[in-house]
């Protein structure tokens, strides 16, 4: 079964800087695109960033653009989110998934069914 554990979140002033990780077990991520979620007090869970297996392609949430980086590292199995110029619309809980299916880049992300407990962001003004 795959098993995502995020981390790196916490409290940040506004302007400041964080970088998220994500370790994922139980499936080798060199076979997948990866993705970063968000989800805010109240509000459904959105996509944020994604990235094709080979970390050719990325694709990024307008508000998040020229902000927000994602990468990876196939061999350690893990995903990263730097987040910089922090604001405090970006706190939430972050999470992250590999696409449902291996080998493809598509325009809509489509996560898995299984997620990871988050790591809370919290950006106060």
């Amino acid at each position: 079964q795959v098993k995502l554990i995020e981390s790196g979140g916490g409290l940040v002033q506004a302007g400041g800087s964080l970088r998220l990780s994500c370790v994922v077990s139980g499936r080798a991520i060199s076979d997948y695109s990866m993705a970063w979620f968000r989800r805010a007090p109240g509000k459904e869970r959105e996509f944020v960033a994604a990235i094709s297996q080979s970390a050719v392609y990325t694709q990024y949430i307008d508000s998040v653009k020229g902000r927000f980086t994602i990468s990876r590292n196939n061999a350690e199995n893990t995903a990263y989110l730097q987040m910089n110029s922090l604001k405090p619309e970006d706190t939430a809980t972050y999470y992250c998934n590999t696409d449902r299916a291996p080998r493809v880049w598509r325009s809509y992300f489509s996560p898995g069914d299984n997620w990871g407990q988050g790591t809370q962001v919290t950006v106060s003004s």
